[in-house]
């Protein structure tokens, strides 16, 4: 079986990088991910607390980790849909 190796750069065409509906793919990723990790985040609170939004105990450790997670779900989210046609 034999890899054709541009099947990646044909998902990923060059044209459309950025739009607006990545961006909104993007940023409701990132929201679904703080709020899961507001609440699976056992051990929180190490460092000043950010007050975004009520969120006491959420510092920034827990907020770039939630949020390079949510880049992870975001990217695979945007990288599937593409893939079935969904994004031009």
């Amino acid at each position: 079986m034999q890899l054709n190796q541009y099947s990646i750069f044909e998902i990923i065409s060059m044209s459309n990088i950025w739009s607006v509906k990545i961006a909104l793919i993007m940023i409701i990723c990132n929201i679904i991910s703080i709020g899961i990790g507001r609440y699976a985040i056992q051990v929180r609170g190490l460092g000043p607390s950010i007050p975004i939004l009520g969120l006491k105990g959420l510092g920034l450790p827990e907020l770039l980790a939630t949020t390079s997670l949510g880049h992870i779900i975001g990217a695979g989210t945007i990288l599937g849909l593409k893939s079935i046609n969904f994004l031009y």
